[in-house]
């Protein structure tokens, strides 16, 4: 019997999947696209099987968890459990997901180990909230993106002063195993456009945003979102924060290190 052929591995090819460039070129080439359309082309085409969407499942997540649904019910979702949340927000999960019939939900935690080294009494997030970030959720997102080439974010534009400018694609250098391109589909999306969206697919809405949280992430940094504030006011009030860290830019003195 003849002997397979031996591949050679000697050689690795560090070369990006992705660079500015293609970052550019995919700007210029989705603007003014409708946001459905440019997500069927991309999850039907180039991306397929190399793209993963992360989802809060919070106020608004609905809208873009739909709009993949209708496209490819298989797209892998990924929602990060830092075993702080808030118990709607998991039975929302559950709820959302089920009825979209999305069928690869994949819930990451934090590790175990890091947690007992560095948050042991669980109240890390009382006097260090970037430190609880990232130990909860930079780094089991790091470990959930790992085999993917890119990734679907749910941000918006109108949701705070610091997410204006955000851009349809950008460039995720954070990733050990090197860049990937990250998809802000609802970047240019309003609120009344979310809520139109809502109406016209009959989607439920989150239980707690009755109750006026308008962003909602870990129950123990999350308040009311009082009249005229951004709607992520509530998140880490008192605090100059203003993100997770997962969406700061990669040469962010903060960045954390895994």
């Amino acid at each position: 019997m003849a002997s397979a052929p031996v591949r050679k591995v000697d050689m690795i090819d560090t070369t990006p999947l992705f660079t500015q460039a293609d970052v550019d070129a995919l700007n210029a080439r989705f603007a003014g696209v409708p946001t459905q359309d440019m997500l069927r082309e991309l999850l039907t085409g180039e991306l397929a099987g190399r793209i993963a969407a992360v989802s809060s499942f919070g106020a608004e997540s609905a809208v873009l968890l739909h709009m993949i649904a209708e496209i490819d019910r298989e797209v892998p979702v990924i929602f990060t459990n830092t075993q702080k949340m808030f118990g709607e927000t998991l039975a929302y999960r559950d709820e959302l997901s089920e009825r979209l019939g999305f069928t690869d939900l994949r819930v990451y935690r934090p590790d175990p180990r890091i947690l007992a080294a560095k948050d042991a009494t669980g109240l890390r997030w009382s006097y260090d909230p970037d430190g609880c970030c990232e130990i909860r959720k930079i780094e089991p997102l790091q470990r959930a993106l790992a085999p993917f080439d890119a990734w679907i974010s749910g941000r918006k534009g109108f949701q705070a002063s610091t997410r204006v400018a955000i851009p349809l694609f950008e460039l995720d250098t954070k990733h050990p195993g090197g860049a990937k391109l990250k998809l802000n589909p609802l970047a240019g999306w309003s609120k009344d456009d979310l809520n139109a969206y809502f109406d016209a697919h009959k989607l439920p809405h989150h239980p707690l945003e009755a109750q006026g949280y308008l962003s909602i992430g870990c129950s123990p940094c999350t308040s009311v979102v009082q009249p005229g504030e951004d709607p992520r006011a509530g998140r880490w009030r008192g605090w100059d924060k203003v993100e997770c860290g997962i969406h700061t830019p990669a040469d962010d003195a903060d960045q954390p290190s895994f």
